[in-house]
């Protein structure tokens, strides 16, 4: 194992602490990378893995909804939408692995070292918050997907998904690469679903070419700006950007300024690649719904049980609605994969506090499946609708929080030395934060507004 140099930073960065432990110590700097002479193609390989795990939580079970309310209701306009907010998406997680990779502090631990004690006390418990929210989003995908499968009641589904974190027990101690095999192999076989949905709903080309082009209508419309934010806020997951940050630091490349450039490079790389590949997947939801139900008496389907039981009539095709759903079963269990390693992270890295993973795992699922057993005891479908609403109001209220932090330490020079973000990126970053930061803000009081 590669152990950081005591006193890398001095008193100048910006720096509390000189000595700290490395971020998800059990795999840092477990899996090898070749040397500088090897082709780009060998180095490429050992740095693929982590985007994909990041790239999950840009498809997870609360992002759906909105992706089918924009198909449905407004066609292909939106998928303009989706595609600035995969780009924004692009640059922050890059800010997020560079941050890990320069140095060697996940963004939990730079906060930590950075603000006083009571201010990162008040950053975990925001973060813990959020990953809560967003573990809650996974178990009740999880769970109304074993119900739309195998007609299993949501209660007993919520109950189910517990179990997951055994799961997650057992495939770390064999590997992080095993934890990146099993996310990989879960995100293709939601592509694949999609594929095939894609390719029985037939969509119109031409109309999802002038989709990806901005159109002034999502301003002028407040319904079309309304779900066009929703997209906005669900598409950047806050606790995405802790995760990169740490998970970037399981390999084994040089700490050294040519080690660094190397990584910097090819993590950028291996993250462009996987969230391209999310962008897909977002993509696809919203033209399946645009080529299914707009235009039709069905344009106001934005729930996920209307739009698995309408599929399969409404396109024709007997596997529409199942695949469907095998894709959101998919969604949840990989989510939670990625969501659980979060919590870790963001625990271990505020607090400097560690618990064995099966505790902290449990703890963290049993903060989801409480409200959840607790609705869909009360309220049933509906209700778990709600509560996915709710969740990603929650994600939305924390994002804040995680993006200006992240932007302000890659900023610094005193703490990232010559890879200090270029004036033109700490701009870029900065406007891009104002941007999701006023969204999400609209986005907020127009949700309480409905509310109360």
């Amino acid at each position: 194992m590669i152990e950081l140099p005591l006193n890398s930073f001095n008193e100048n960065t910006g720096w509390r602490r000189s000595r700290t432990t490395n971020s998800l110590p059990e795999s840092f700097a477990s899996i090898p990378v070749p040397h500088f002479s090897a082709t780009s193609w060998r180095k490429l390989v050992a740095f693929a893995g982590p985007g994909l795990m990041v790239a999950v939580g840009y498809m997870d079970p609360g992002n759906w909804a909105t992706d089918l309310a924009g198909g449905a209701q407004f066609g292909y306009m939106l998928l303009s939408v989706i595609l600035i907010s995969n780009f924004m998406a692009i640059l922050l997680q890059h800010l997020a692995l560079k941050l890990g990779i320069v140095t060697g502090r996940d963004l939990a631990q730079a906060c930590r070292d950075h603000y006083s004690p009571p201010v990162a006390f008040v950053l975990w418990v925001l973060c813990e918050i959020a990953i809560a929210a967003c573990d809650l989003a996974e178990v009740i995908g999880s769970a109304i997907a074993l119900h739309l499968l195998f007609g299993i009641p949501l209660i007993i589904g919520v109950l189910i998904t517990a179990l997951d974190v055994f799961m997650i027990l057992f495939l770390q101690y064999h590997g992080f690469r095993v934890i990146e095999a099993i996310v990989g192999s879960l995100i293709f076989v939601i592509g694949g679903c999609f594929t095939y949905e894609l390719m029985v709903a037939q969509p119109a080309i031409n109309a999802i070419l002038v989709g990806l082009i901005p159109s002034s209508q999502i301003i002028t419309n407040p319904n079309a700006l309304y779900i066009a934010i929703g997209i906005l806020g669900a598409t950047v997951m806050p606790h995405n950007l802790y995760l990169h940050s740490s998970i970037v630091q399981t390999r084994a490349f040089e700490r050294t300024t040519e080690g660094k450039g190397m990584a910097i490079k090819f993590a950028t790389i291996d993250s462009t690649v996987a969230l391209l590949f999310a962008f897909f997947i977002n993509a696809a939801i919203l033209i399946m719904a645009a080529a299914a139900f707009h235009g039709t008496e069905y344009a106001n389907v934005a729930d996920i049980n209307d739009a698995y039981h309408l599929l399969t009539p409404v396109l024709g095709a007997s596997f529409a609605s199942t695949l469907f759903a095998v894709a959101l079963l998919a969604s949840g269990q990989n989510s939670t994969l990625t969501g659980t390693l979060a919590g870790q992270i963001v625990m271990e890295g505020f607090l400097n506090l560690r618990l064995t993973p099966w505790l902290r795992r449990l703890i963290t699922r049993l903060v989801a499946i409480v409200p959840a057993v607790i609705v869909t005891w009360l309220y049933g479908e509906h209700g778990t609708g709600q509560l996915l609403i709710l969740s990603q109001v929650v994600l939305s209220l924390q994002l804040s929080f995680a993006v200006v932090p992240l932007v302000m330490f890659t900023s610094d020079r005193a703490k990232m030395g010559e890879f200090v973000n270029p004036r033109w990126l700490i701009v870029l970053a900065w406007v891009i934060s104002a941007i999701i930061i006023v969204l999400n803000s609209y986005l907020l009081l127009q949700t309480f507004a409905e509310w109360f």
